[in-house]
């Protein structure tokens, strides 16, 4: 049972519980210490036994990895599986990556808070291509000590995965595949069309009486009651949609060679227009290794993956299908009724419908929210495409039995791009396109770097020796990209728009561009040392130079040290069967990140500040981009960590772990005032910011005859907060929300990326109230208060309500992610239950566009305030909102974002030995697997995951991930 709570921002934890029931393969307690296989782990260049590791390291192996299906992206494989790990999902939208943070948020302004990916190696930007079944295990390097020797680029935490390799022995044939169909797992309670109309109509008299109008504005909808349901748009966005995998691969080898061989196909159609909103994914892997001589070894990994996706504007409430479904009227028909509406007449772009009937068009909600049945028609001849080539080849030499030298080479060479076609259409008054556009964009990039190591290995007694040396030097972003545009094609057909048609060279725009290619050459090494399995060191030093930073910063120096110690291997340690295995570890590391523009020190001119000059005929004129800043340095990432394993009881394991994390001089863009003419803010080293955690993992594993278990939980807690901002400043403000402004700061003393705003303390009841708050000097609180109006805090007690009076409102980033994961064998049948959640944070709620006073609202609103007495916590509704209840940030956005959710659920048969041979297979295995099954939770939006990169916690219509039931099948020849 593993244990673990992870703290972000305020707090992000993680509980996570595996249970692997296998009595085939349970290992006997008697079985003599010695003859016990012992686990190795990798640890950056090399492996070392687990036992004897002195770093904070994660492993995920290839049974996990195996039986677990996700939504094709490789890193949710992680999410709930590693203490300190903390995986949410972007989105639901098939394809979309999810965020991973290892131990908690680490920087607030240098590149994104990801990991450093390793495979097989080599660094890459992202592993979105990796075939899952290709991997062989993943090592998650969390702390200073274990993560130093990848120096400037390992601030974040490190994540090196292992794909497979062929085997000395018989060739092995496998397939692996499943099939399935997904569906929303959940419905928002919108109003229907009666409800709609009396709310409007309610907003209409209730700024008549408070505005004393005469005469009054008449009420949007005579009668009400007579509208019936009307459209639920939910339900015409919503749809079934099939998923389906497919994987192959052989592998084999002899004495001198190995080969492993894998070919994939993924399907994926999106539960929202799924015509608009799907991804397939192709991919190939080779990976051999050839003993050319008894003292040299070559090999190569080989992986091609191409994608072609489509996608809605998701999370993004100005605009898109499931923004343009919750905001809608209801009162508005899919497609319209009455032709005579002049709206449908005057405009020939009109969209249709296949039977050539036209799309209604809303008359009162509008800008950017449009009929999403329309909007699916113009968005067909859209999609994006990636190609990705990741290859390595390596080289090693021993040159005795204690010394080896290893070379390799590795890159990755990609081609991406994307093509939309825009038909002339008219969605609405604000969406009306006359003329139509073809446009297409390629990109191109490759990376490639070089590693040399030398390794020492040897066995002095009772001492044990390894050191490396290593040298690397790297290429980036050697890139360049071109797009192009055609207007006013002679077809309005997506599927006939062609860069064929010759438009006229006024209808013609194209653009190209250069990468800006930077470097970085690297020395390493480490000293790696036991005594006799009980007295553990670890040494590391890396020395980085980028040319991102300014001659007098081009190098950093990146030590760590760690100590372990085997209580239980020492003479004094009794004999026991409660404490059979004891070990303490600690270590401390420097770690790095530069991940900033290429060239961010330095001055570029730019064209763009054209000029006059004595003949008034207008020049070319340049100007500086941004200041420069020659002293631009690092962000450093210090670690410190001590931890204790010990084994209980025969058959429980328990680690835990606690570390301080502490980042400075982070980088980020400081805002300057626009009269200074740059096109860009410069990078400055302007903060400090800390992380303290805990992590708990407890694994436990028995088995009763044909009955075998196994239990694994951890639990990490972390503290975060932000120490210093440059200048001395209080806090800098983060993200944003349509008229509400900022909603979130980075706040000195308080966690990242906070929720700030006005704390409501009830609502004004009659006026008399409104009379009674007042300051000590006798004046009105809230002078444009009305009966039904938020009451609000005045925290600082200046007497007067307003931003000053803004106060920290909760965390965005989960306090607390659990899970629970349950495997069972009895005989042939196999059971695993997962589930995972999260705590402690706020979400905030911005469904609804609050600059459309006619947009829809949720079932909730029912609840507001009516009358004396009829509500404390939901404010009358009006459009005026002369007091700000919604269009001023207040804790009435905010909404508890714990949920438990059952995520996993799979149930596997494999058929009995005779019976597989009779195909000729080893194994024979099938399994019916149910995703996101059940959730529990009080957040009212469609899903209470919801990451967004590093801007955590904000709804803007999240594309809610699908409720899935599978149905699979492993073979192997």
């Amino acid at each position: 049972m593993n244990l673990r709570i992870s703290r972000n921002l305020g707090v992000v934890a993680v509980l996570y519980f595996t249970a692997n029931f296998n009595a085939q393969t349970s290992v006997k307690d008697t079985v003599p210490k010695e003859n016990k296989i012992e686990e190795v782990v990798m640890i950056g260049y090399g492996s070392q036994k687990k036992s004897n590791v002195t770093g904070a390291i994660s492993s995920i192996k290839a049974a996990d990895i195996e039986n677990s299906p996700t939504a094709g992206r490789p890193e949710q494989i992680m999410q709930g599986r590693a203490a300190g790990i903390s995986v949410v999902s972007n989105s639901g939208q098939p394809g979309t990556a999810a965020t991973v943070r290892v131990r908690g948020i680490t920087s607030f302004g240098a590149g994104s808070n990801d990991p450093l990916w390793v495979v097989d190696g080599i660094v890459v930007d992202n592993i979105g291509w990796l075939n899952q079944s290709d991997i062989e295990g993943m090592e998650i390097l969390k702390d200073g000590a274990s993560a130093a020797i990848y120096g400037v680029s390992a601030a974040k935490g490190v994540v090196l995965i292992t794909t497979k390799k062929g085997a000395k022995g018989r060739m092995n044939l496998s397939y692996n595949g499943f099939f399935g169909v997904g569906s929303a797992s959940k419905k928002l309670d919108l109003l229907n069309a009666t409800q709609y109309g009396n709310i409007m109509n309610e907003v209409i008299a209730n700024d008549n009486m408070y505005n004393n109008l005469n005469p009054p504005n008449p009420p949007m909808f005579a009668n009400p009651n007579s509208l019936g349901t009307g459209t639920d748009w939910r339900k015409e966005i919503f749809n079934s949609a099939q998923r389906q995998s497919h994987e192959f691969s052989i592998s084999g080898g002899n004495d001198k060679s190995t080969f492993y061989t894998s070919f994939g196909y993924y399907d994926q159609q999106g539960i929202v227009l799924r015509d608009i909103s799907n991804y397939k994914r192709i991919n190939a892997r080779f990976n051999s290794t050839h003993k050319v001589f008894d003292f040299l070894t070559i090999g190569q990994t080989f992986a091609y993956t191409h994608t072609k996706s489509q996608g809605i504007n998701d999370n993004n409430e100005f605009g898109g299908p499931l923004s343009s479904a919750i905001n809608l009227d209801p009162v508005t028909p899919v497609l319209a009724t009455d032709l005579s509406q002049a709206v449908y007449t005057n405009n020939p772009n009109i969209v249709r419908d296949a039977n050539g009937n036209p799309y209604g068009i809303s008359p009162y909600v509008s800008k950017e929210m449009t009929n999403p049945l329309a909007f699916q028609e113009t968005q067909r001849g859209r999609y994006k495409w990636s190609d990705d080539i990741v290859a390595n080849v390596f080289g090693e030499l021993k040159i005795n039995k204690n010394l080896n030298f290893k070379s390799t080479v590795n890159g990755k060479l990609s081609y991406w791009g994307n093509q939309a076609f825009t038909p002339s259409a008219f969605l609405s008054t604000a969406n009306n396109n006359l003329i139509n556009s073809l446009f297409r964009e390629v990109q191109r990039k490759f990376e490639w770097n070089t590693e040399n190591t030398l390794t020492y290995q040897n066995k002095f007694g009772e001492h044990n020796l390894s050191v490396l040396l290593g040298q690397g030097y790297y290429e980036y972003n050697i890139s360049y990209g071109q797009n192009a545009t055609y207007k006013d094609l002679p077809t309005n057909d997506w599927q006939e728009a062609s860069f064929n048609f010759d438009v006229g060279e006024s209808n013609k725009t194209s653009n190209a561009w250069d990468g800006k290619q930077t470097h970085k050459a690297s020395y390493f090494a480490r000293v790696v040392y036991d005594y006799n399995n009980r007295y553990l060191f670890t040494g590391t030093i890396r020395r980085d130079g980028s040319s991102k930073f300014g001659s007098n910063n081009h190098w950093g120096n990146f030590p760590a040290m760690s100590l372990g110690w085997n209580v239980s291997n020492e003479s004094f340690w009794p004999e026991n069967k409660v404490v059979t295995s004891f070990k303490l570890r600690g270590g401390y590391g420097v770690l790095g990140n530069d991940a900033i523009d290429d060239f961010a020190f330095a001055n570029f001119l730019v064209p763009g500040s054209n000029y006059t000059f004595g003949d008034n005929i207008i020049h070319v004129g340049y100007a500086p981009s941004t200041l420069e800043n020659r002293d631009l340095k690092w962000e450093r990432t210090s670690q410190f960590n001590i931890a204790a394993d010990l084994k209980v009881f025969r058959n429980f394991d328990v680690s835990v772990d606690l570390y301080r994390k502490k980042s400075t001089d982070i980088l980020r863009r400081v805002e300057l005032p626009g009269y200074l003419g740059l096109s860009k803010n410069p990078f400055r080293n302007i903060g400090d910011m800390n992380n303290d955690g805990i992590e708990v993992t407890v694994g436990y594993k028995k088995s009763w005859g044909d009955f075998g278990m196994s239990a694994n939980g951890n639990f990490a807690y972390v503290k975060n907060e932000i120490l210093r901002l440059e200048g001395n400043r209080e806090y800098v403000t983060f993200a944003g929300f349509q008229t509400l402004g900022t909603v979130s700061r980075l706040q000195v003393g308080e966690s990242y990326g906070s929720f700030y705003g006005y704390r409501n303390i009830g609502v004004f009841q009659n006026q008399a109230e409104i009379d009674a708050y007042r300051n000590s000097s006798g004046q009105l609180l809230q002078d444009k208060a009305k009966p039904g109006d938020f009451k609000r805090e005045d925290v600082n007690g200046d007497g007067v309500v307003d931003i000053k009076d803004y106060v920290n409102l909760g965390n965005s980033v989960p306090k607390y992610t659990f899970g629970f994961t349950l495997n069972m064998n009895y005989k042939n049948f196999d059971l695993m239950v997962f589930t995972q959640g999260q705590a402690g944070n706020k979400i905030f709620q911005g469904l609804r566009r609050l600059d459309i006073p006619e947009s829809n609202y949720q079932t909730s609103i029912l609840d507001r305030w009516t009358g004396e007495g009829t509500s404390n916590t939901v404010a009358r509704v009006t459009k005026d909102d002369p007091n700000q209840n919604y269009t001023a940030m207040s804790d009435y956005y905010l909404q508890n974002g714990d949920y438990l959710r059952i995520k996993l659920v799979q149930l596997g048969y494999t058929l009995s030995k005779d019976i597989a041979k009779t195909i000729g297979a080893s194994k024979i295995r099938f399994y019916v697997t149910g995703e996101n099954l059940v959730t529990f939770t009080k957040y009212t939006g469609y899903d209470p995951e919801i990451a967004g990169a590093d801007t955590f916690g904000i709804d803007r219509a999240f594309y809610p991930q699908a409720r899935t039931f599978l149905f699979g099948a492993n073979v192997q020849f």
